[in-house]
C-alpha cells in the first residue's frame, strides 16, 4: 500500500476550488451533480482506506480476533507509520460510521414526523396550513405516498398570485429532481472527511438555484421568481427542505436574486474547459479518479498481503 493509502484521506483538497467556482460559473443542474459525483467517490474512496487502516491497526490489539498472522511485520511493513496509522485509524474510522448513521437516522425521522403531521389531510399534493409563521418546503415521497409541498397561509398572504405559482414551482422543482438525494449525499460525505464539507455548502447553494431557474421557466418571468424570493426572505420565513439531509437553509437570498436578474448561464462547452471552472473541474475529477485508484491499490495490495501472511 505505501503512501498511497493515505492518499484518498486528502485528496479532497483538490475539489475545493470547483466548489467554489462551479456553484457561480455552472448553470445550477450541472454544478449540482458534480459536486454530489465528486464528494460521493471521494468520501467512499477516503473511508476504505480508513478501513484498511483500521484492519493494520486491530490486528496489533491484544485479545483481538484477527488471526495472529495479520500482525506480523510484514503485513505492519505494507502501511508507512503502521503504529501511529493503524491506531488513529481505528477511533477515526468509529467516528464516521457513527456520524453517518446519526445523520440517516435524524434525516428518517425528521421525514417521518414531517408525514404524520399531514396524515388526515387531503392526498393533494399542494397542502396549505393555517399557520402564522411563513415558510414552504419540498417533501419527499414516503414508501407509501407520494412527495407534498406544504405552504403556510402566512407565507402566501405576502405574496402576490403569480408570486404564489413561483413559490409552488420552486418546491417542484425540488421534488422533479429529487433534490433530497443530492443534499443527503454531500451531506454524508462530509461526515466521512471534513474536507468535504466546501461541496456540502456549494450543493445546498446549487440545488435552490437549479429550483429557482426550474421555476422561472415554468414561471416564464425570472423577475416574478427574484421577486418571490425576496418577499419570502423580507416576510421573516424562508423556503425551507426541512426533511433534506442538510436542513438547508435557501442559501444567500442576494445572491439568488441577483443570478435571476441576469440571464440563465449556457450550458458547458468545449471552450469552457479551458477557462477557471473547466481547469477546476479537471481537477477534481482527476482527485476523484486518483482516489479511487489509490484505495483500489491499496485494498488489494492489502488482501495479498493478508492472504500471503495467512496459514493454510
Amino acid at each position: 500500500m505505501g503512501i498511497f493509502v493515505f492518499l484518498p484521506l486528502v485528496l479532497p483538497l483538490t475539489a475545493w476550488p470547483v466548489a467554489r467556482l462551479a456553484a457561480h460559473r455552472l448553470p445550477p443542474r450541472t454544478a449540482t451533480r458534480l459536486l454530489t459525483a465528486v464528494a460521493a467517490v471521494m468520501a467512499t474512496c477516503s473511508t476504505v482506506c480508513l478501513a484498511l487502516l483500521m484492519v493494520v491497526g486491530t490486528a496489533q490489539l491484544p485479545g483481538n480476533p484477527l488471526p495472529d498472522s495479520w500482525s506480523d511485520p510484514e503485513v505492519r511493513a505494507a502501511v508507512p507509520q503502521d503504529e501511529i496509522a493503524g491506531a488513529v485509524a481505528i477511533p477515526a474510522l468509529l467516528s464516521v460510521v457513527v456520524a453517518c448513521a446519526r445523520t440517516l437516522w435524524r434525516h428518517a425521522a425528521l421525514r417521518r414526523r414531517a408525514h404524520r403531521a399531514l396524515a388526515g389531510l387531503p392526498g393533494t399534493e399542494a397542502v396549505v396550513l393555517p399557520d402564522a409563521r411563513p415558510y414552504a418546503y419540498a417533501l419527499p415521497a414516503s414508501r407509501t405516498g407520494r412527495g407534498r409541498i406544504v405552504v403556510s397561509t402566512a407565507l402566501l398572504g405576502h405574496l402576490r398570485p403569480a408570486e404564489r405559482r413561483a413559490v409552488f414551482a420552486h418546491e417542484r422543482a425540488h421534488l422533479a429532481a429529487r433534490h433530497h438525494r443530492h443534499l443527503l449525499t454531500v451531506r454524508l460525505a462530509a461526515r466521512a472527511n471534513p474536507f468535504l464539507r466546501p461541496l456540502s455548502s456549494a450543493v445546498a447553494y446549487t440545488a435552490e438555484r437549479w429550483a429557482d431557474e426550474e421555476a422561472a421557466e415554468r414561471v416564464g418571468d425570472r423577475t416574478v421568481v427574484a421577486r418571490a424570493i425576496g418577499k419570502v426572505a423580507l416576510s421573516g420565513g424562508s423556503v425551507r427542505e426541512p426533511v433534506f439531509a442538510a436542513l438547508a437553509a435557501p442559501g444567500p437570498v442576494p445572491r439568488r436574486v441577483a443570478a435571476l436578474l441576469a440571464p440563465p448561464l449556457r450550458a458547458p462547452g468545449r471552450s469552457m474547459a479551458f477557462t477557471g471552472v473547466g481547469l477546476a473541474a479537471w481537477t477534481a475529477a482527476a482527485g476523484a479518479v486518483t482516489s479511487a485508484a489509490a484505495s483500489a491499490n491499496s485494498a488489494l495490495t492489502l488482501a495479498a498481503v493478508l492472504h500471503a501472511a495467512t496459514p493454510v
